[in-house]
Protein backbone atom coordinates (compact mmCIF):
# COMPACT_ATOMS: atom_id res chain seq x y z
CA UNK A 1 0.00 0.00 0.00
CA UNK A 2 1.28 3.44 -0.82
CA UNK A 3 2.19 5.44 2.28
CA UNK A 4 1.02 9.01 2.80
CA UNK A 5 4.64 10.15 2.59
CA UNK A 6 5.04 8.50 -0.82
CA UNK A 7 1.75 10.05 -1.94
CA UNK A 8 2.85 13.55 -0.88
CA UNK A 9 6.30 13.16 -2.43
CA UNK A 10 4.80 11.96 -5.69
CA UNK A 11 2.33 14.84 -5.77
CA UNK A 12 5.10 17.39 -5.29
CA UNK A 13 7.36 15.74 -7.87
CA UNK A 14 4.54 15.62 -10.38
CA UNK A 15 3.71 19.30 -9.93
CA UNK A 16 7.35 20.27 -10.40
CA UNK A 17 7.77 18.05 -13.45
CA UNK A 18 4.83 19.66 -15.21
CA UNK A 19 6.86 22.83 -15.59
CA UNK A 20 9.30 21.04 -17.92
CA UNK A 21 8.78 19.94 -21.49
CA UNK A 22 10.49 19.20 -24.78
CA UNK A 23 10.91 21.57 -27.66
CA UNK A 24 8.96 19.77 -30.35
CA UNK A 25 8.08 20.55 -33.93
CA UNK A 26 5.03 18.30 -33.46
CA UNK A 27 3.53 20.34 -30.61
CA UNK A 28 0.29 20.69 -32.59
CA UNK A 29 -0.55 16.97 -32.22
CA UNK A 30 -3.93 16.28 -30.64
CA UNK A 31 -3.62 14.92 -27.09
CA UNK A 32 -0.72 14.89 -24.66
CA UNK A 33 0.53 11.66 -23.11
CA UNK A 34 2.27 12.30 -19.79
CA UNK A 35 5.12 9.85 -19.24
CA UNK A 36 6.56 9.59 -15.73
CA UNK A 37 10.13 8.35 -15.18
CA UNK A 38 11.99 7.74 -11.92
CA UNK A 39 14.75 10.24 -12.57
CA UNK A 40 15.57 13.57 -10.93
CA UNK A 41 15.88 15.11 -14.40
CA UNK A 42 15.26 13.81 -17.89
CA UNK A 43 18.31 12.37 -19.59
CA UNK A 44 19.24 10.11 -22.46
CA UNK A 45 18.70 6.89 -20.46
CA UNK A 46 15.05 7.14 -21.59
CA UNK A 47 15.86 8.30 -25.12
CA UNK A 48 13.76 5.61 -26.81
CA UNK A 49 10.67 6.77 -24.92
CA UNK A 50 11.04 10.37 -26.02
CA UNK A 51 12.45 10.80 -29.52
CA UNK A 52 9.29 9.58 -31.21
CA UNK A 53 8.26 13.20 -30.72
CA UNK A 54 11.07 14.49 -32.96
CA UNK A 55 10.78 11.70 -35.51
CA UNK A 56 7.04 12.03 -36.09
CA UNK A 57 6.10 8.65 -34.63
CA UNK A 58 3.92 10.19 -31.93
CA UNK A 59 2.13 12.44 -34.38
CA UNK A 60 1.37 9.41 -36.56
CA UNK A 61 -0.39 7.87 -33.57
CA UNK A 62 -2.29 11.09 -32.78
CA UNK A 63 -0.57 12.31 -29.64
CA UNK A 64 2.42 14.22 -28.31
CA UNK A 65 4.52 13.20 -25.30
CA UNK A 66 5.47 15.13 -22.20
CA UNK A 67 8.28 13.46 -20.28
CA UNK A 68 8.10 14.05 -16.51
CA UNK A 69 11.04 13.36 -14.19
CA UNK A 70 9.40 12.40 -10.89
CA UNK A 71 12.51 11.72 -8.84
CA UNK A 72 12.10 8.05 -7.96
CA UNK A 73 10.39 4.77 -8.75
CA UNK A 74 7.95 5.08 -5.83
CA UNK A 75 6.80 8.47 -7.12
CA UNK A 76 6.17 7.04 -10.57
CA UNK A 77 4.15 4.16 -9.16
CA UNK A 78 2.00 6.53 -7.12
CA UNK A 79 1.50 8.92 -10.04
CA UNK A 80 0.44 6.02 -12.29
CA UNK A 81 -1.96 4.61 -9.72
CA UNK A 82 -3.50 8.07 -9.21
CA UNK A 83 -3.80 8.66 -12.95
CA UNK A 84 -1.54 11.73 -12.82
CA UNK A 85 0.57 10.21 -15.60
CA UNK A 86 -0.73 8.17 -18.52
CA UNK A 87 2.37 5.97 -18.79
CA UNK A 88 4.89 5.26 -16.06
CA UNK A 89 8.10 3.27 -15.77
CA UNK A 90 7.67 0.16 -13.65
CA UNK A 91 10.50 -1.76 -11.97
CA UNK A 92 10.16 -5.21 -10.36
CA UNK A 93 12.34 -4.39 -7.33
CA UNK A 94 9.67 -1.90 -6.22
CA UNK A 95 6.57 -3.64 -7.56
CA UNK A 96 7.05 -7.28 -6.58
CA UNK A 97 7.17 -6.69 -2.81
CA UNK A 98 3.83 -4.89 -3.13
CA UNK A 99 2.42 -7.83 -5.07
CA UNK A 100 3.74 -10.24 -2.43
CA UNK A 101 1.77 -8.32 0.23
CA UNK A 102 -1.40 -8.57 -1.91
CA UNK A 103 -1.48 -4.77 -2.08
CA UNK A 104 -0.99 -4.33 -5.82
CA UNK A 105 -3.26 -1.70 -7.33
CA UNK A 106 -4.51 -1.34 -10.89
CA UNK A 107 -1.31 -0.59 -12.78
CA UNK A 108 -0.22 -3.04 -15.48
CA UNK A 109 3.04 -3.41 -17.41
CA UNK A 110 2.46 -3.70 -21.14
CA UNK A 111 5.91 -3.30 -22.77
CA UNK A 112 9.45 -4.10 -21.62
CA UNK A 113 11.56 -1.25 -22.92
CA UNK A 114 14.89 -2.31 -21.37
CA UNK A 115 15.88 -5.93 -20.81
CA UNK A 116 18.28 -7.36 -18.23
CA UNK A 117 21.09 -7.07 -17.45
CA UNK A 118 22.23 -3.42 -17.13
CA UNK A 119 24.24 -3.14 -13.90
CA UNK A 120 27.92 -3.45 -13.06
CA UNK A 121 30.32 -2.79 -10.21
CA UNK A 122 33.33 -0.56 -10.85
CA UNK A 123 36.53 -0.03 -8.85
CA UNK A 124 39.47 2.35 -9.18
CA UNK A 125 42.24 1.16 -11.49
CA UNK A 126 44.73 -0.77 -9.38
CA UNK A 127 42.17 -1.87 -6.80
CA UNK A 128 42.85 -5.14 -4.99
CA UNK A 129 39.24 -6.15 -5.66
CA UNK A 130 39.19 -8.25 -8.83
CA UNK A 131 35.84 -10.02 -8.42
CA UNK A 132 32.48 -9.47 -6.77
CA UNK A 133 33.45 -11.85 -3.98
CA UNK A 134 36.42 -9.59 -3.14
CA UNK A 135 34.00 -6.89 -1.98
CA UNK A 136 33.53 -8.35 1.50
CA UNK A 137 34.35 -5.63 3.99
CA UNK A 138 34.18 -2.91 1.33
CA UNK A 139 32.13 0.27 1.07
CA UNK A 140 29.98 0.10 -2.06
CA UNK A 141 28.48 3.29 -3.45
CA UNK A 142 25.11 3.58 -5.19
CA UNK A 143 23.55 6.65 -6.72
CA UNK A 144 20.56 6.50 -4.41
CA UNK A 145 18.94 3.86 -2.23
CA UNK A 146 15.81 4.26 -4.33
CA UNK A 147 17.76 3.46 -7.50
CA UNK A 148 17.52 0.08 -9.19
CA UNK A 149 21.22 -0.69 -8.77
CA UNK A 150 20.83 -1.06 -4.99
CA UNK A 151 18.33 -3.95 -4.77
CA UNK A 152 19.66 -5.69 -7.87
CA UNK A 153 23.30 -5.63 -6.73
CA UNK A 154 22.25 -6.84 -3.29
CA UNK A 155 20.56 -9.82 -4.93
CA UNK A 156 23.61 -10.65 -7.03
CA UNK A 157 25.97 -10.47 -4.06
CA UNK A 158 23.62 -12.66 -2.04
CA UNK A 159 23.62 -15.24 -4.83
CA UNK A 160 27.44 -15.33 -4.55
CA UNK A 161 27.46 -15.90 -0.80
CA UNK A 162 28.14 -12.28 0.15
CA UNK A 163 25.68 -11.06 2.79
CA UNK A 164 24.54 -7.63 1.54
CA UNK A 165 23.65 -6.54 5.08
CA UNK A 166 26.62 -7.81 7.06
CA UNK A 167 29.54 -8.20 4.65
CA UNK A 168 29.49 -4.81 2.92
CA UNK A 169 28.65 -1.17 3.66
CA UNK A 170 26.42 0.87 1.34
CA UNK A 171 26.72 4.60 0.69
CA UNK A 172 24.53 6.86 -1.47
CA UNK A 173 26.88 9.11 -3.47
CA UNK A 174 24.63 10.81 -6.02
CA UNK A 175 24.10 10.27 -9.71
CA UNK A 176 26.38 10.75 -12.72
CA UNK A 177 29.74 12.46 -12.38
CA UNK A 178 29.54 12.90 -8.57
CA UNK A 179 29.32 9.11 -8.24
CA UNK A 180 32.47 8.74 -10.31
CA UNK A 181 34.25 11.43 -8.29
CA UNK A 182 33.36 9.62 -5.04
CA UNK A 183 35.08 6.50 -6.38
CA UNK A 184 38.03 8.44 -7.75
CA UNK A 185 38.65 10.19 -4.41
CA UNK A 186 38.33 7.03 -2.34
CA UNK A 187 35.12 7.95 -0.54
CA UNK A 188 33.90 4.49 -1.58
CA UNK A 189 35.75 1.31 -2.53
CA UNK A 190 33.43 0.32 -5.38
CA UNK A 191 30.51 1.77 -7.30
CA UNK A 192 27.41 -0.21 -8.24
CA UNK A 193 25.63 1.57 -11.07
CA UNK A 194 23.75 1.03 -14.31
CA UNK A 195 24.87 1.27 -17.93
CA UNK A 196 23.96 4.86 -18.82
CA UNK A 197 25.32 6.10 -15.49
CA UNK A 198 28.70 4.57 -16.22
CA UNK A 199 28.50 6.09 -19.69
CA UNK A 200 28.24 9.57 -18.15
CA UNK A 201 31.24 8.87 -15.92
CA UNK A 202 33.24 7.57 -18.89
CA UNK A 203 32.37 10.75 -20.79
CA UNK A 204 33.77 12.86 -17.93
CA UNK A 205 37.13 11.11 -18.31
CA UNK A 206 37.09 9.47 -14.87
CA UNK A 207 39.02 6.17 -15.05
CA UNK A 208 37.43 3.05 -13.61
CA UNK A 209 37.58 -0.69 -14.06
CA UNK A 210 34.46 -2.82 -14.24
CA UNK A 211 34.71 -6.03 -12.27
CA UNK A 212 34.01 -9.08 -14.43
CA UNK A 213 30.38 -10.09 -14.19
CA UNK A 214 29.79 -13.42 -12.48
CA UNK A 215 28.71 -16.27 -14.67
CA UNK A 216 25.02 -17.11 -14.76
CA UNK A 217 23.83 -13.66 -13.77
CA UNK A 218 20.12 -13.74 -12.90
CA UNK A 219 17.96 -12.29 -15.66
CA UNK A 220 16.25 -9.76 -13.44
CA UNK A 221 15.66 -6.04 -13.34
CA UNK A 222 14.03 -5.17 -16.65
CA UNK A 223 12.13 -1.90 -16.94
CA UNK A 224 8.57 -1.65 -18.18
CA UNK A 225 5.97 0.74 -19.52
CA UNK A 226 2.84 0.66 -17.41
CA UNK A 227 -0.60 2.21 -17.32
CA UNK A 228 -3.84 1.69 -15.45
CA UNK A 229 -5.41 -1.62 -16.43
CA UNK A 230 -8.83 -0.13 -17.03
CA UNK A 231 -7.38 2.61 -19.21
CA UNK A 232 -5.37 0.13 -21.24
CA UNK A 233 -8.60 -1.74 -21.90
CA UNK A 234 -10.65 1.38 -22.66
CA UNK A 235 -7.97 3.23 -24.67
CA UNK A 236 -6.18 0.27 -26.19
CA UNK A 237 -5.10 2.12 -29.35
CA UNK A 238 -3.41 4.88 -27.33
CA UNK A 239 -1.22 2.45 -25.40
CA UNK A 240 -0.47 0.43 -28.54
CA UNK A 241 0.49 3.70 -30.19
CA UNK A 242 2.88 4.68 -27.42
CA UNK A 243 4.42 1.23 -27.39
CA UNK A 244 4.76 1.31 -31.18
CA UNK A 245 6.45 4.72 -31.06
CA UNK A 246 8.89 3.35 -28.47
CA UNK A 247 9.60 0.25 -30.59
CA UNK A 248 10.16 2.38 -33.69
CA UNK A 249 12.47 4.72 -31.79
CA UNK A 250 14.40 1.73 -30.44
CA UNK A 251 14.87 0.34 -33.97
CA UNK A 252 15.91 3.81 -35.17
CA UNK A 253 18.56 4.17 -32.46
CA UNK A 254 19.90 0.67 -33.01
CA UNK A 255 20.36 1.44 -36.70
CA UNK A 256 21.96 4.88 -36.25
CA UNK A 257 22.79 5.84 -32.64
CA UNK A 258 24.20 9.24 -33.66
CA UNK A 259 20.94 10.12 -35.41
CA UNK A 260 19.04 9.13 -32.28
CA UNK A 261 21.30 11.38 -30.22
CA UNK A 262 20.63 14.31 -32.56
CA UNK A 263 16.88 13.76 -32.32
CA UNK A 264 17.08 13.70 -28.53
CA UNK A 265 19.13 16.90 -28.37
CA UNK A 266 16.65 18.58 -30.71
CA UNK A 267 13.98 17.96 -28.08
CA UNK A 268 16.11 18.52 -24.98
CA UNK A 269 19.02 20.83 -25.85
CA UNK A 270 19.45 21.71 -22.18
CA UNK A 271 20.80 18.19 -21.52
CA UNK A 272 23.95 18.91 -23.56
CA UNK A 273 27.11 19.72 -21.59
CA UNK A 274 27.38 23.47 -21.08
CA UNK A 275 29.37 25.17 -23.80
CA UNK A 276 29.63 22.04 -25.95
CA UNK A 277 29.49 22.02 -29.72
CA UNK A 278 26.88 19.91 -31.51
CA UNK A 279 29.50 17.26 -32.17
CA UNK A 280 30.52 17.20 -28.50
CA UNK A 281 26.89 17.08 -27.37
CA UNK A 282 26.13 14.12 -29.65
CA UNK A 283 29.25 12.37 -28.38
CA UNK A 284 28.12 12.84 -24.77
CA UNK A 285 24.76 11.20 -25.53
CA UNK A 286 26.43 8.32 -27.37
CA UNK A 287 28.79 7.70 -24.46
CA UNK A 288 25.81 7.54 -22.11
CA UNK A 289 23.62 5.21 -24.19
CA UNK A 290 26.19 2.92 -25.80
CA UNK A 291 25.60 0.13 -23.29
CA UNK A 292 21.84 0.67 -22.92
CA UNK A 293 20.83 0.39 -26.57
CA UNK A 294 22.03 -3.22 -26.64
CA UNK A 295 19.24 -4.00 -24.18
CA UNK A 296 16.34 -2.75 -26.32
CA UNK A 297 15.90 -6.15 -27.96
CA UNK A 298 14.86 -9.20 -25.95
CA UNK A 299 17.67 -11.68 -25.20
CA UNK A 300 15.29 -14.57 -25.86
CA UNK A 301 15.19 -16.38 -29.19
CA UNK A 302 12.13 -15.52 -31.25
CA UNK A 303 10.74 -12.98 -28.78
CA UNK A 304 9.17 -9.78 -30.13
CA UNK A 305 10.47 -6.40 -29.06
CA UNK A 306 8.78 -5.30 -25.86
CA UNK A 307 7.43 -8.74 -24.94
CA UNK A 308 7.49 -9.62 -21.25
CA UNK A 309 8.82 -12.89 -19.82
CA UNK A 310 7.38 -13.93 -16.48
CA UNK A 311 10.48 -16.03 -15.69
CA UNK A 312 12.28 -12.80 -14.79
CA UNK A 313 9.75 -12.07 -12.05
CA UNK A 314 9.80 -15.65 -10.77
CA UNK A 315 13.60 -15.52 -10.45
CA UNK A 316 13.63 -12.19 -8.61
CA UNK A 317 10.86 -13.29 -6.23
CA UNK A 318 12.73 -16.49 -5.34
CA UNK A 319 15.95 -14.57 -4.70
CA UNK A 320 14.15 -12.35 -2.18
CA UNK A 321 11.85 -14.98 -0.64
CA UNK A 322 8.76 -13.14 -1.85
CA UNK A 323 5.86 -15.57 -1.87
CA UNK A 324 4.03 -14.80 -5.12
CA UNK A 325 1.88 -17.47 -6.72
CA UNK A 326 0.39 -15.37 -9.52
CA UNK A 327 2.15 -12.59 -11.47
CA UNK A 328 -0.66 -12.01 -13.95
CA UNK A 329 -1.90 -8.89 -12.16
CA UNK A 330 1.20 -6.88 -13.02
CA UNK A 331 1.71 -7.52 -16.73
CA UNK A 332 0.17 -8.28 -20.10
CA UNK A 333 1.56 -9.22 -23.50
CA UNK A 334 -1.76 -8.59 -25.22
CA UNK A 335 -0.58 -5.43 -27.01
CA UNK A 336 2.77 -6.71 -28.27
CA UNK A 337 1.66 -8.03 -31.68
CA UNK A 338 -0.02 -4.73 -32.56
CA UNK A 339 2.88 -2.70 -31.20
CA UNK A 340 5.27 -4.52 -33.54
CA UNK A 341 3.00 -4.09 -36.55
CA UNK A 342 5.14 -1.66 -38.54
CA UNK A 343 7.71 -1.69 -41.34
CA UNK A 344 11.06 -2.18 -39.59
CA UNK A 345 13.06 -1.65 -42.78
CA UNK A 346 11.36 1.69 -43.34
CA UNK A 347 12.47 2.83 -39.87
CA UNK A 348 16.01 1.64 -40.49
CA UNK A 349 16.13 3.51 -43.79
CA UNK A 350 14.87 6.66 -42.08
CA UNK A 351 17.63 6.34 -39.50
CA UNK A 352 20.33 5.92 -42.13
CA UNK A 353 19.18 9.03 -44.02
CA UNK A 354 18.49 11.21 -40.96
CA UNK A 355 20.29 14.57 -40.99
CA UNK A 356 18.75 16.21 -37.92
Amino acid sequence: MTTRREWLLASGAFAAALTMGPRSSFAQATRTVKVGVGLKSLNSSVINLLIGEALGYNAEEGFKVQGLALGGNANVQVATDKGDVDVGIGVPSYALPILARNEWGNAQWFYQYTYPYKWDIAVKPGSTAKAYTDLKGKNIGVSDFGGTEYPVTRNVLKSLGVDPDKDVKWTAVGAGVPAGVALQRGAIDALAYYDTGFGIIDGAGIPLDLLPRPSNLPMIGGQFLMGLRQRIQAERDLFIGFGRSTAKASRFILENPAAGAKAFLKLYPETAPRGSSEEQAVKSVLEAISRRIKLYEPPYAGAKMGSIRVDEFVTEAKMNDWAIADFSKVYTNDLIDKINDFDVEKIRAQARSFTG
